[in-house]
């Protein structure tokens, strides 16, 4: 390959290169947008909204820790590793999510 044509390729990577970076910077600009108006949105949500949001996380916490809690009494693996697999005795790993 003569330097003429190795030239006239990274040319064209470069050009390439190029329109990928600016594709990004657009895309970059659409998510920032969003994020102020998330945020603007985020400053009129009033105290007591924001406490309903933190008691109904909680009581989806409790909730889904409850029934994990019957998944494992019922004999099956709640732990990252084996989820949703039969269990045979006991196991550290689901034992230790139970700890945290």
């Amino acid at each position: 390959m003569s330097a003429l044509e190795r030239l006239v390729l990274v040319e064209e990577s470069l050009r390439l290169l190029q329109a990928e970076i600016q594709q990004i910077k657009r895309d970059t600009q659409v998510l920032d947008e969003e994020n102020q108006s998330l945020r603007r949105q985020l400053c009129h949500i009033d105290d007591n909204d924001c406490q309903q949001v933190i008691d109904n996380g909680e009581a989806i916490q409790r909730t889904a820790l409850a029934n994990l809690e019957k998944l494992y009494v019922e004999g099956f693996h709640v732990c990252h590793l084996f989820f949703g697999r039969e269990r045979n005795g006991e196991c550290l790993f689901c034992q230790g999510f139970f700890r945290e």
